[in-house]
């Protein structure tokens, strides 16, 4: 069997497409037809195209993996689980199902986005702490959970949470100077700090030094 035709696909300037005795077979990312060696004329056995087309099962899913990262900043655990989707079928919109990928192929475009930094979970914690302390404010516990919710080591958590210049006690101060207005009864919003990780010690403290201010 014998490559007949490399074309550039219409709706995708990075890929090709592949046709083998006349007629489409894959599509490759423009860049593993160099990597392989794929060119017109060359003969390839039945076997090594099925390996050629694992490739562009590869190449599609890597894309896809690497838009899903550059998105915003993610941990290693968001980044598998996406591709885990990956591996369910899914039923297109005909009502035919479509396969899913297999888990070998998912590891391989894991271990390729996190060997090439596109994934970090430091960086994600770092991103995450930054995020959510200038969005609202928001406990250390909270955060600690949050980001154990995201399957970041608890290592990396506490060492990126030591080095902030921010507490509790901040927080408190700037939710409380946010909220207080819109309670009318005190519980309810000592409630609301505390579905936030502060500590009841914490809230009455920082709810007492707020009436003695005023």
């Amino acid at each position: 069997m014998k490559i007949t035709s490399i074309s550039l696909q219409q709706r995708d300037k990075n890929r090709v497409n592949v046709s083998v005795d006349g007629k489409y077979r894959f599509s490759l990312d423009y860049t593993q037809v160099a990597e392989l060696g794929v060119k017109v004329g060359k003969e390839y056995t039945e076997a090594e195209l099925s390996d050629l087309e694992n490739e562009s099962q590869f190449g599609k899913l890597y894309m896809r993996a690497l838009e899903y990262s550059l998105m915003r900043p993610h941990s290693q655990y968001e980044l598998s689980q996406y591709l885990y989707r990956k591996t369910r079928d899914t039923l297109t919109k005909t009502g035919s199902v479509k396969k899913g990928v297999s888990k070998a192929l998912t590891e391989r475009v894991f271990d390729r986005v996190i060997e090439r930094g596109y994934v970090n979970d430091e960086a994600f914690a770092r991103y995450w702490i930054e995020n959510r302390q200038l969005r609202k404010g928001i406990s250390q516990r909270k955060l600690q959970a949050e980001l154990a919710s995201k399957g970041v080591d608890r290592s990396i958590v506490e060492k990126l949470l030591s080095e902030t210049e921010r507490s509790d006690e901040d927080e408190l101060q700037k939710i409380i100077e946010k909220k207080a207005s819109r309670y009318d009864d005190e519980q309810k919003l000592i409630a609301y700090l505390a579905r936030q990780g502060f500590s009841y010690d914490d809230i009455k403290q920082a709810i007492d030094d707020m009436k003695k201010a005023d």
